[in-house]
């Protein structure tokens, strides 16, 4: 299963809230990215069958054909464009029901329905959340029990989670079995059963343990306050209901079902599949979503969002977080994408990519000065608005001496941007959102997100490019423009020793 976290992060520009894929990587895959010593390209193992036995390649033999297939002609640059189409979705509309897949090669599929219903859209507290822990539950056609089985005799991989602007529902399975999930989907959109017993017996202990995780975490905390901070309602409301809100005299499963009459209706959701053919996604939509509400039964509406910025100081024993904001970039399927921030979050870093070295990054460099504190910049992308974060983890004495670094080197980027610096961090901001286009899962939500909200798929490879057509006076401006804001500040943890915005010059 997958793990629904606040943030998505193997790249500096990702849909926010979700640091983690839709099925994350093994700690062993997210350690070590470069493939094994004896993996052939699939160029090369495609052919191999017509000409000789894998366990017949004597070690010789296999480092001459690897050397045959991986050369390149000597004017070719190792970081070169994605070749044309190579992460391009195909879309569709079946009797007014969005969908879109891109067909890559392999055993299976991953597919999600993504619904305009996350927190920004719920009308009241904890609506999204209970909508979400219903998914795959008892239908008009299975029990829960029979879900659950059929499930694991097909060897599926079942998951739901929300962000701030959506809900997905998703699963991961053999490719011949599309049909089967296809229909599955189906169901939970139009046919599962709001029972009040179980709302009572299990959706509210999982609410509950959600808000407990939350309270445990001075991320999660901090995340979420600098959002209430930055945009009030709206992006600001919580992914999850604090532990002090009343939401139980707001919900119960009546409530939750009118909800869901809303968000799975057809201008609300779009289907979105990696792994499939889309004739074959075609047909099965066409032929399962017939049943799906052509109106919401209440309209699901969100004022545009609007930047205040501000402070919010919260007291913790259990950690200390800072989290530092300025306005950002919409999603590349918005009105206002900014390729920029992507290259200017990738500038100030805080994460290495490189073993045994704290990286190029300003506050990598910056952070290496204060052993107790984890440093890390994110460019956090919504449909009409966005985020570029720095959030500080650690020792508050490392926080407070590391904060005023982080205001030093957004002051130096706006004076002078290296040549060289500029150079490898818009080439690591390019391979980032190439390297998520390459995972199965990659670009579902952002791909549902963007039709739902402007009919337009997220294609990552045109937004890579975006990013390659960056300069270094776009980076300055908008490094400027970050300091003539209003600051978003959020400290969790030892407020006696974590600082005040003032005291790091910021405007607030």
């Amino acid at each position: 299963m997958f793990n629904a976290v606040v943030g998505f992060s193997a790249s500096n520009q990702r849909r926010p809230d979700f640091y983690h894929d839709f099925w994350p990587t093994t700690a062993s895959q997210e350690r070590n990215h470069q493939l094994p010593s004896h993996h052939l390209p699939d160029s090369c193992t495609a052919t191999l069958p017509t000409m000789i036995s894998r366990s017949a390649l004597g070690r010789n033999a296999q480092r001459a054909l690897r050397r045959q297939c991986c050369v390149q002609p000597a004017n070719r640059r190792g970081l070169a464009a994605p070749a044309s189409g190579s992460f391009q979705y195909e879309t569709g509309d079946a009797s007014g029901v969005k969908y879109a897949s891109r067909d890559m090669s392999g055993p299976t599929t991953t597919l999600a329905l993504v619904a305009k219903g996350g927190t920004r859209y719920q009308t009241l507290p904890g609506l999204t959340e209970g909508l979400e822990k219903y998914a795959f539950r008892a239908t008009e056609k299975r029990s829960a029990l029979r879900i659950i089985r059929e499930a694991e005799l097909l060897g599926a991989d079942l998951a739901s989670y929300h962000s701030r602007e959506n809900l997905v529902v998703g699963a991961k399975f053999l490719r011949d079995d599309l049909p089967y999930f296809v229909e599955l989907l189906a169901e939970v959109a139009t046919q599962t059963k709001y029972l009040p017993h179980v709302y009572h017996e299990e959706i509210i202990p999982l609410i509950q343990m959600a808000q407990k995780k939350l309270l445990a975490s001075t991320k999660q905390m901090a995340l979420n306050s600098v959002h209430g901070v930055a945009f009030h309602r709206g992006l600001g409301i919580p992914l999850h209901p604090s532990s002090s809100t009343p939401y139980t005299k707001y919900l119960d499963a009546d409530v939750i079902e009118d909800f869901a009459a809303s968000v799975y209706s057809k201008p609300n959701f779009t289907i979105v599949s990696n792994g499939a053919e889309h004739a074959e996604l075609t047909k099965w939509v066409n032929e399962f979503f017939t049943d799906v509400p052509s109106q919401p039964r209440s309209s699901l509406e969100s004022p545009h969002s609007k930047y205040y910025g501000g402070e919010e100081r919260i007291a913790h024993g259990a950690g200390n977080t800072m989290v530092i904001a300025f306005p950002g970039s919409t999603s590349a399927t918005g009105g206002d994408y900014k390729p920029e921030f992507a290259v200017l979050a990738a500038l100030l870093g805080g994460q290495t990519t490189i073993k045994w070295s704290p990286g190029f990054s300003l506050l990598a460099k910056a952070g290496s000065k204060y052993p107790g504190v984890d440093i890390d910049t994110k460019s956090l992308i919504y449909s009409d608005a966005g985020l570029l974060t720095v959030m500080l983890h650690g020792s508050a004495k490392a926080i407070s001496g590391a904060a005023s670094d982080v205001v030093k080197a957004i002051q130096g980027i706006a004076s002078q941007v290296g040549k060289e610096d500029f150079q490898k961090a818009k080439a690591l901001a390019k391979f980032k959102e190439l390297e998520h286009g390459q995972d199965v899962a990659a670009g579902l939500e952002l791909t549902g997100a963007g039709l739902v909200h402007s009919d337009k798929a997220y294609q990552l490879d045109e937004t890579a490019k975006s990013i390659d057509k960056v300069t270094e006076e776009q980076v300055k401006k908008a490094a400027a423009e970050m300091l003539k804001s209003r600051a978003s500040v959020s400290s969790v943890g030892d407020l006696f020793v974590l600082p005040y915005a003032e005291d790091l010059g910021l405007k607030v």
